[in-house]
């Protein structure tokens, strides 16, 4: 039985499958202290200065938010030397992904990224009726950047019918990264009537000065759109609140399709906040820089590939299928993410993305790792 006409693109769209909360694990499997390494949250926590904002807001639940974001957007605008007029608020910035993909696809024309791209581009592109154009990624035995985005190959695949072309800078589900001189020649290939959008959710992880850095390049491609989040290095994920940088008149479009209140009052107040929260921004940089140590130490003594990250978690590829791997490190007690869901194939069907946590976290969770796959080694031996 079918209720309405659905569009074709709708009903075929796969949804996202969110990672398993700690809280049904622990019912599941009966295991009293869960490790979640799933969903790359901020393992210190949220910015205090956040938690703050957050508690002076309480008694005003009953408003509206502010629904022009006003003061986030001017914060924002300070914070990183852009006008308030080009930011564009989202709902975490899943949102602001959506609001690009429903401004400009549309059916007949198409969309452009990578191969082990965030999942939210292929839905948002199929969600708006729209081609998704998927570009081989680097083949794993890539001596420069295993899995990673192929730019001159995603340069080639535009054509005209291309809208929007995405790119995650780190990228996600990977851990992969672009340099800047590639980056600039991606842009400067890319016709100027494309969007290009350059999605920084884990930019802040990245300590290094060479590293390219979406907001300054703004100034030379008008057709660019940088995203961020507040949801990774702020902590501030269960809030949901992102933003878009862009030219003017592209945030005026974005702002048609946006949805009234999309950020609610208490995530204004608690990111504005988090802007501020340098000390805070310090401290998870640097537990994750020694926790990517911890975890490549452990792959080389263990023997495991794992593909260079500057995010903040690592992809493990294990001598086993990923699924098989995942359920049994939930009897351990740890989330993880198999790549490609339970089912992935091809070149990450035997991969698990987890997130950086601290030293402690990440010990117990190479230790359960460590026990599972010499456990499955043995049953595959006695089979």
């Amino acid at each position: 039985m079918t209720f309405g006409r659905v569009r074709d693109c709708v009903a075929a769209i796969r949804p996202y499958v969110p990672g398993k909360p700690a809280e049904e694990v622990a019912r599941e499997y009966g295991v009293a202290d869960v490790l979640k390494l799933a969903s790359n949250e901020n393992p210190l926590g949220a910015s205090p200065r956040a938690v703050e904002a957050i508690q002076t807001g309480l008694a005003d639940l009953h408003v509206y938010p502010d629904g022009s974001g006003f003061h986030l957007k001017r914060a924002i605008g300070e914070h990183f030397g852009v006008r308030s007029e080009q930011v564009t608020l989202g709902n975490g910035s899943n949102d602001v992904l959506e609001l690009v993909a429903r401004a400009y696809l549309e059916p007949g024309v198409n969309a452009v990224f990578s191969e082990h791209a965030f999942a939210v581009y292929a839905l948002a592109t199929q969600a708006a009726g729209a081609d998704a154009k998927v570009v081989p990624a680097r083949p794993a035995d890539d001596p420069d950047m295993p899995f990673g985005a192929n730019l001159e190959a995603m340069a080639a695949a535009v054509d005209e019918h291309t809208r929007v072309l995405f790119l995650a800078n780190p990228n996600n589900p990977t851990g992969t990264w672009v340099e800047a001189a590639e980056l600039r020649a991606l842009l400067d290939a890319v016709p100027s009537d494309v969007i290009v959008v350059l999605d920084e959710a884990y930019t802040e992880y990245v300590d290094d000065p060479g590293f390219p850095d979406g907001m300054e390049l703004l100034a030379h491609y008008p057709n660019l759109v940088v995203t961020r989040t507040f949801s990774k290095i702020y902590g501030l994920a269960a809030l949901r609140v992102g933003f878009a940088v862009s030219d003017p008149m592209i945030a005026s479009l974005l702002d048609r399709v946006r949805h009234p209140f999309n950020v609610n009052a208490l995530a204004l107040r608690a990111a504005e906040a988090a802007l501020e929260d340098h000390a805070f921004l310090v401290e998870s940089r640097e537990v994750n820089r020694a926790g990517l140590a911890q975890w490549a130490a452990a792959a080389e003594a263990n023997g495991w590939q794992s593909v260079p990250s500057r995010a903040n978690f690592i992809t493990v590829i294990t001598p086993f299928a990923a699924g098989r791997v995942f359920e049994a490190l939930l009897r351990e007690g740890v989330i993880v993410r198999p790549l490609g869901g339970m089912e992935a194939k091809g070149g990450l069907s035997k991969a698990l993305r987890v997130t950086i946590g601290t030293a402690e976290q990440n010990r117990r969770a190479i230790e359960a790792l460590e026990r599972v796959l010499a456990r499955l080694a043995d049953e595959d031996a006695s089979a």
